[in-house]
């Protein structure tokens, strides 16, 4: 074996540095073409995706939705708009990095406790009869008086017809929703055989849904919070028993069932703000979507007096929220103003507080309002 030359304390110490240097050089151009590859790719994909979804047209549906837009909105300046821009729609889910689905290689497959396992291609399910309906969804998370809460008219299938196809078995007490993403949900099977606009949404506003609100297909559930409900990126639905699976959020300390509570807030004015004394309108939105509910009217008090009626906008369907506004004759200084709905079952919007947490939030939204003299 040679002998080792001794160590030389300049040139060879500083080529081994810029060996090192050069190897971490390398290390680092290498990863970052693979990053940036990565990302070219990720690129393609989402334009192929948007390019497909902007060619596609979607059917006519063979029930349109019979709400008139013009009748249901009061006109009121501040109000929330009867139906909420698509851009404005607001957005909840566990996805870091949206999923880009191409609904050409894209397939539903119906599964669990079914007579009969079932998968769907796009094209079959935009074959099958489409309905469109008026549905206000919310978030569990929506705070009182908050924003996590929109309305849409929305186009899709029927839930119930494509479980037909699979036949759903005795015993099947539970739907569950699966992402492309892993991401699951699931609500009691009666919410998708009753008589409900539980559907599996294609089309959102007139358009195909968003990539961002699930293209290509999603679950709308009248009536219940999206985390046991709105799956979106759909990609299996399959039926179970409520007691032999929870979906994503219920080990996580939220509650099994999530029916919507009867909620309302102030649009206009704002909480902090300043107004002339004399007549001043306030208005906002109320909603109780589901089977039977809908709002049948909302009332306002101010200091803790009595309840004032509001006048309500029309009423697009038992599913979607409704515009409301009073005129209120504001005399000088500090004021407290106070709402609350009733819904079609004679239920009263409770005055207790709850937090969002495990199945929504409740209590009155208030709002401090300054009258000038």
């Amino acid at each position: 074996r040679p002998r080792q030359a001794a160590p030389h304390p300049g040139p060879a110490r500083g080529a081994a540095i810029g060996r090192r240097h050069l190897l971490v050089r390398t290390a680092v151009v290498g990863v970052g073409t693979v990053a940036a590859g990565g990302l070219l790719k990720v690129l393609d994909v989402r334009a192929e995706v948007d390019a497909v979804r902007s060619a596609l047209r979607l059917p006519v549906p063979l029930r349109r939705a019979p709400g008139n837009l013009a009748a249901a909105s009061l006109g009121v300046p501040g109000i929330t708009p009867v139906v909420t821009p698509t851009r404005d729609f607001y957005r909840i889910d566990t996805a870091l990095v949206v999923p880009q689905v191409d609904p050409r290689t894209w397939s539903l497959t119906i599964g669990g406790r079914v007579d009969r396992p079932v998968v769907l291609s796009y094209e079959q399910l935009l074959a099958m009869p489409q309905v469109e309906a008026d549905i206000t969804i919310s978030c569990v998370s929506n705070e009182v008086g908050g924003d996590l809460v929109g309305h849409a008219r929305w186009q899709g299938v029927l839930l119930r017809d494509v479980l037909a196809l699979a036949g759903v078995q005795s015993g099947a007490t539970q739907v569950v929703g699966t992402s492309v993403d892993g991401f699951t949900a699931g609500f009691p099977t009666t919410y998708a055989t009753d008589d409900r606009f539980t559907m599996i949404a294609l089309a959102m506003n007139g358009e195909p849904l968003p990539v961002v609100h699930g293209f290509p297909a999603r679950l709308v559930v009248p009536g219940l919070y999206g985390y046991v409900s709105a799956t979106k990126w759909l990609e299996r639905i399959d039926l179970r028993t409520l007691e032999e699976f929870d979906g994503f959020w219920i080990p996580r300390g939220w509650s099994k069932l999530g029916p919507v509570k009867v909620s309302s807030r102030f649009d206009v004015p704002r909480s902090g703000s300043g107004v002339d004394a004399g007549p001043v309108v306030v208005g906002g939105v109320a909603w109780a979507p589901g089977r039977g509910r809908g709002i049948t009217a909302v009332e306002v008090r101010v200091d803790g007096g009595p309840w004032q009626s509001a006048a309500l906008g029309g009423a697009l369907s038992e599913d979607s929220w409704r515009q409301w506004s009073w005129t209120w004759p504001a005399t000088p200084g500090l004021h407290l103003l106070e709402v609350r709905a009733t819904d079609r079952t004679g239920e009263v919007q409770t005055e207790r507080y709850a937090p969002v947490a495990p199945d929504g939030a409740s209590g009155y939204h208030a709002i401090e309002v300054q009258v000038r003299g």
